[in-house]
């Protein structure tokens, strides 16, 4: 298992968990990140920027200390 901040450009994994304070996880949970979601990585933005994911047929950009919240697994 990893954390979806760890994942590189085009790789792939199904959300595990969401460890997030309550309005956090609400946020990410509004925008589909659930648990066995599958999810991609996209692209990360320069100088360690964003990350833009996809889940189903939604982008979404997040920053990195929030990827670090989600655990995916392969």
């Amino acid at each position: 298992m990893t954390t979806l901040a760890n994942l590189h450009p085009g790789e792939s994994g199904v959300i595990h968990a969401v460890h997030a304070d309550e309005s956090l996880f609400q946020r990410l949970s509004a925008l589909g990140f659930r648990q066995g979601k599958k999810i991609e990585f996209i692209r990360r933005a320069n100088f360690n920027g964003p990350l833009h994911v996809r889940i189903g047929s939604t982008d979404i950009v997040l920053r990195e200390s929030e990827a670090r919240r989600i655990q995916i697994t392969h």
